[in-house]
This record gives C-alpha cells, structure tokens and sequence, in this order.
C-alpha cells in the first residue's frame, strides 16, 4: 500500500472455513481489499478480503427454516459433533446425539469423515450467533414410533445380548434399538451380584416388554418375568419358620452367606447367626458347594428374603440331645429299680426256704 503493510487476518480473509493463508494466496499475489481499520498511533492498517462480498449469514433465517432438509460436506469434527458446510461461510453442527436414533455416538468419526456429503434437518438457527443446530438421525423415521406401536407391555421379545454391564444386560431388538433387562429384573430367587452370572455376549435371550420410555428413547425389559413369582405362594407355602432346610453355599459375602435351597430360591445365614467364633472368618469355615443345614428363621415376601440359621439349629440339636438323654436316663434308671427288686424278692424267698 504505497510502501505500507497492511493485515488481511485470517478471519477476514473469507466468510468461510479458512485453515491457513496458503490455501488462498501465494507470495506476490495481487489482491483487492478494503480497508477496515487505521491505528495513527502504531501505524497498523487491518484489511478484510471477505468484506468486498456481502455476509451469507445476512438470509440465513430465511432460507434455513426450522425442520428445512438440507445438503452439505463435512468440514471439521470434534469430540462433540461434525461441522457442515451448507455454502460458503455457512456451516452448521450436528451434535453426536443428533446422529443415530439406535446409537450411542461416541465420537463423529465413527459416522461421518471429512469430505463427506450428508443430508440432515435444520433444528435451531441462531443468526446473532452464527450458529446453526442440524440433526441427521432426523431425515429417517424415528424407530421408537415402530417399537411403541410394535411391543405392548408384556410383549415377549426376543434379541441377542449386545453388552453387559455392572447394572444390566442390553439385548438388541430387530429395529437396532436396545432393551436393557435390568439386573433386579433378571431372577425371582437369586441374588445376582452381576449379569455374567446368567447372560454372555451374543446370547440369544427372550425377555418381556416391562417399559418403554419414548421421550427418554429406553425400554425396559424383564428375564424373570418369563415365570411366574414362586414368592406369590410357592415359596412361602414350602419354607416355613422353624423348619430345617438343606442347601449348598452359593455365595461368600462380608455380612454372611447365601444358600441355595431347593427350587433354586436363596436364603442367607447372616454372619451372626453362623455360630462362629468371634475370630473365625466365613471364608475359612464354609466353601462353596457346601452342603449346609440350617434352621428357618424368618420368610418374608415383601422383601423376597428368607432367613436362615446355623445357631439356632445347632442349639436345637444341643437341646434335642439333652432331653433324648434325660430320657434315656429315665428309663434306664425305672429298669435298674425293677432289677433291685426283683433281686430283693429271690433272696426274701431263699431265706424262707
């Protein structure tokens, strides 16, 4: 400029997406620019490129309307979504959430590439902002309208376990969407610590439909419902208070141990009612697979839960024993009496002889 340097900052070189200044000039190019600010005190002088043509954003309320199908290539990707350019100097973002109905998303990448074309719905334009909101999950039907008109609840679905985790088993339905069958879902009568107890990956399951949840796009499903709950009457009917049960330690926990019984219900020893040595550890008197009997202390169907005690069984036995004892003793004693006096009369009648 007459001997003069002037800026062009990179921001002002385009209303588009610009990475690098070589990617529009080379050194000794010609270009018209006009002139956006003088500072007399530094002598800067800042130059826009882009200011020469009009800003795409200026209609961009107009001709991105709400709901509006739209085209465009992939230009950028974060962590947290994919940039589109629509035109020049108009980009708008597909958050990962708006990418797949059935898929958690976890990075773009995994969807789209860059230089990409890709079709997606206008949800939110924001023109003070330069922001626009797209979704491309929303240019294909909405497969939970397919699974809710589909599965009434108590419909019986079956799928292929997807996942496991500390919680629950996700089973993969046809439509891609996942049902999760919860792990207070999965057994009326054990106590299931994790999912692996009973399910792998890639197992074939069948399950009920117990929720779905449309907004919040989740559906519930059930294992154990598949039966009947043996708690209405059949559980309480055949393990009563006071009776002996045999089972096998099924599990070792902190707080006690858990025995299964027969019908596979399961009962719990607390560690206080083992009868054990204050210094005496679980682990090191029961084993699993042990054959154990116990006493019934408590049945309740509220709770599912069933009580069980090796104290009380043993003081039952300890007391059994004593009264067969004393009984015993009795007898033998009314014998001994009889034997004395029937000695007593042989000799009364050798005296008289």
């Amino acid at each position: 400029l007459g001997g003069i340097d002037g800026l062009l900052h990179i921001t002002d070189m385009s209303w588009g997406r610009v990475g690098h200044p070589s990617e529009m000039f080379n050194i000794g190019d010609k270009v018209e620019v006009s002139v956006l600010k003088y500072d007399r005190e530094t002598g800067r002088i800042s130059l826009g490129l882009k200011q020469k043509s009009a800003d795409p954003w200026s209609g961009v309320a107009g001709k991105y309307t709400i709901g509006t199908r739209v085209r465009g290539r992939v230009v950028s990707l974060t962590d947290y979504g994919a940039f589109i350019e629509l035109e020049p100097g108009v980009e708008g973002l597909v958050h990962v959430s708006e990418m797949s109905w059935t898929h958690e998303v976890r990075h773009p990448s995994r969807v789209v590439s860059i230089g990409d074309q890709v079709e997606a719905a206008v949800l939110n334009v924001d023109p003070g902002s330069r922001k626009i909101s797209l979704g491309m999950k929303q240019t294909a039907p909405n497969p939970w309208d397919m699974v809710e008109g589909k599965y009434a609840i108590g419909t019986r679905i079956e799928g292929k376990v997807k996942s496991l985790t500390d919680f629950g088993a996700f089973v993969g339905l046809e439509e891609g969407i996942d049902g999760l069958i919860h792990i207070s879902d999965m057994s009326w009568t054990k106590h299931i610590k994790h999912p692996s107890e009973l399910f792998k990956k890639g197992q074939k399951v069948e399950a009920v439909v117990l929720r779905i949840d449309k907004e919040k796009e989740r559906l519930s499903l059930g294992y154990k419902q598949l039966g009947s709950d043996p708690w209405d009457a059949e559980i309480p009917n055949k393990y009563g208070v006071g009776d002996v049960a045999v089972g096998k330690v099924s599990k070792i926990a902190d707080f006690g141990i858990f025995v299964e019984l027969d019908g596979g219900v399961e009962g719990l020893i607390h560690i206080s009612e083992a009868g054990l040595d204050q210094q005496a550890k679980l682990e090191e008197k029961f084993k699993l697979g042990d054959e154990v009997t116990a006493k019934i202390i408590k049945v309740d169907r509220e709770e599912r839960k069933i009580a069980l005690s090796l104290r009380d069984h043993q003081s039952d036995n300890d007391r059994r024993q004593v009264d067969e004892y004393h009984s015993t003793q009795g007898t033998l004693d009314q014998s001994l009496g009889r034997a004395v006096k029937q000695s007593r009369k042989r000799s009364q009648a050798e005296d008289e002889k």
